[in-house]
């Protein structure tokens, strides 16, 4: 029996990708708008997602569908519950980016403390030619080695980070969960990473509590000298007391490579702060040519394995 197998958006995924093991159809869709999703499902066995939405009510209208393969670690834009009732079978990808997130979270980490964007842009408006001496002081610098970075999300990406930080001579804090009664051994009350942290980075996945875990009390609770990195969910941080806190000077920066809404096409507060001490870039961190790979084949994998009667990676 050859099994149906539909790629929602493959356009999202740089690689080669292997033929599955099984007798298959396999159907390529470079994008997926809402409208065209179930017409495009109908029949099929198996669905590869990225980000394409596929929500009860989708599903629902396409009982064929045994598998979604999610090409990405994040499952937000499916609807697990329903998949559980209906014995719809979920696989993710693990792993696959623990060198890429955290060195693009890193470069951005390093570039804020350092402010290289600000040279910059000190340079091209002439200022260097203009000064008194062979050097230009016109904004502070700060070493990463001593500074306290806070890891709130300490998975494989967490992890990572974790141990780039201490290769730089970084003290690292893992933060307890937002709200928890109890500090587990090695982590530290989630309020206390915030006040004592240099720099904060989030590596934690979008959830009903983890949702704008970091607003404005949050922000209150931060040195001002602190910076905010955000290479998981944009939903994770509330972008408007982010935009207050970096105008008003609560914070010293941020580097952020998502936002609430991708792609924004009506627009983003954080697309108008043109400041030096916030950088922005469009969902790019797990997007190296190694990492995709490896992501790539793992989805094969995850799919035979489900043929095979084993699935793998399976989301609870």
């Amino acid at each position: 029996m050859k099994r149906r197998v539909v790629f929602l958006d493959r356009k999202s995924l740089i690689a080669d990708m292997r033929a599955p093991s099984f007798a298959h159809d396999w159907i390529d869709h470079d994008q997926t708008v809402p409208a065209e999703v179930v017409a495009r499902i109908q029949g099929a066995d198996i669905v590869i997602v990225n980000k394409v939405k596929l929500s009860a009510e989708t599903l629902a209208q396409a009982p064929s569908v045994k598998m979604i393969a999610v090409s990405a670690t994040g499952t937000d834009n499916v609807d697990l519950a329903y998949c559980r009732a209906h014995g719809i079978v979920v696989s993710n990808i693990r792993g696959y980016a623990v060198h890429t997130v955290p060195e693009h979270a890193f470069m951005m980490m390093l570039a804020l403390r350092r402010n290289l964007l600000g040279w910059r842009e000190d340079v091209r408006a002439g200022l260097w030619e203009k000064a008194d001496q062979f050097c230009l002081f016109t904004r502070p610098i700060n070493d990463l080695y001593g500074s306290t970075l806070g890891i709130v999300g300490h998975g494989s990406l967490g992890n990572g980070m974790k141990k780039l930080a201490e290769a730089f001579g970084m003290q690292v804090l893992i933060a307890e969960r937002k709200g928890a009664a109890e500090t587990r051994e090695g982590h530290t009350p989630f309020d206390s990473v915030l006040a004592e942290a240099d720099v904060i980075s989030l590596h934690t996945p979008l959830t009903a509590e983890t949702r704008h875990m970091i607003g404005a009390r949050e922000f209150r609770l931060m040195k001002p000298g602190a910076i905010l990195i955000n290479a998981a969910r944009g939903n994770l941080v509330d972008e408007a007391a982010l935009v207050a806190a970096l105008k008003s000077g609560r914070i010293a920066g941020a580097g952020f490579d998502v936002l609430s809404v991708e792609p924004p096409r009506e627009g983003n507060p954080l697309l108008d702060l043109d400041l030096p001490n916030f950088i922005l870039t469009p969902h790019v961190a797990w997007g190296s040519r190694e990492a995709m790979q490896t992501l790539a084949d793992q989805l094969v994998d995850n799919i035979d394995a489900f043929v095979a009667g084993k699935p793998s990676n399976v989301v609870s």
